[in-house]
């Protein structure tokens, strides 16, 4: 049984990346000024955020049903069967269209719902394509992705309330207050939700704050005091330096965790929080991929 592994873009791997490991990458749109772009196609780091600073109309979108079953069709010409890893249901409709175009397949394709974004959403598509290695099939690595769904978190933290309250997010009262006491809100993302988690002064207390939150879910929930059996990612929004320098400290608070990978956060997610955030995020490491 020969299987394939589909994410879209905002797990954050590239096109480039995708052609290397072996996986399909399906672009995400958008709409700025009216015009269509694909993430790592027609649009780049770079470019995103020269319009979003230019305060460009700017608006996210899911894959039209003909991309997605365009893709599909065209994999399966080579492969027996397909794992489809979408961002989380809860941040868009993306995956419910999917699960719906999938009833036409006969079986050959298999939509996860595990409820992953950026760096937890890479990694399930890593280890989808680690079990398919192992001769498991779509629907087997499916049951093992969404059973192991809630073993992940993230936390992000915001430079800016610009762009929430572009997006409606927040009110305009709210953001300006906000951006009088140069406050850095802390979001989460458990499971499908996106939320707010705590209000910091500073960078390098919204800092603490992440991983002291990321210390604490990784004992309770994953059972893991020291980042052996954790896998830790640091992401960000044209934010390297800082986001090098986060790695560090993680690197210091768990030194028996593995390397910590650094990405740029999706764009998708991008537009909604803008540029200079810092993201950290971790899952526990899958007992069948070890």
């Amino acid at each position: 049984m020969k299987t394939a592994i589909v994410t879209d873009s905002n797990s954050g791997i590239t096109q480039a990346q995708a052609k290397e490991l072996g996986i399909f990458v399906l672009p995400m749109p958008f709409m700025i000024d009216g015009a269509e772009y694909f993430e790592d196609i027609n649009l780049t780091q770079e470019q995103f955020y020269e319009k979003l600073k230019n305060d460009s109309d700017i608006s996210t979108s899911q894959p039209t049903p003909e991309s997605v079953t365009g893709l599909w069709d065209r994999i399966l010409e080579e492969y027996d069967e397909l794992v489809h890893i979408p961002m989380s249901s809860g941040l868009s409709s993306s995956c419910a269209t999917a699960m719906m175009l999938a009833e036409d397949y006969g079986g050959r394709v298999c939509v996860v719902n595990n409820q992953r974004i950026s760096c937890t959403q890479r990694q399930s598509a890593l280890d989808a394509l680690t079990l398919a290695k192992k001769g498991m099939s779509a629907a087997e690595i499916g049951d093992i992705l969404t059973r192991t769904k809630f073993d992940s978190t993230i936390y992000i933290m915001l430079d800016t309330l610009k762009y929430l309250k572009k997006g409606g997010r927040i009110t305009p009262a709210a953001a300006a207050l906000g951006t009088l006491l140069r406050l850095k809100p802390v979001l989460t993302i458990q499971g499908e939700k996106l939320d707010a988690f705590s209000k910091a002064r500073t960078i390098k207390q919204a800092k603490s704050t992440m991983i002291a939150a990321i210390a604490h879910d990784m004992a309770e929930r994953f059972g893991d005091t020291t980042g052996e059996n954790t896998r830790l990612c640091v992401v960000h929004t044209e934010n390297r330096a800082a986001a090098e320098e986060l790695r560090d400290e993680l690197r210091e608070q768990f030194p028996k965790t593995g390397d910590i990978y650094i990405d740029c956060l999706s764009l998708s997610v991008s537009c909604h929080i803008g540029p200079g955030s810092l993201a950290i995020t971790a899952e526990k490491i899958l007992e069948e991929t070890k």
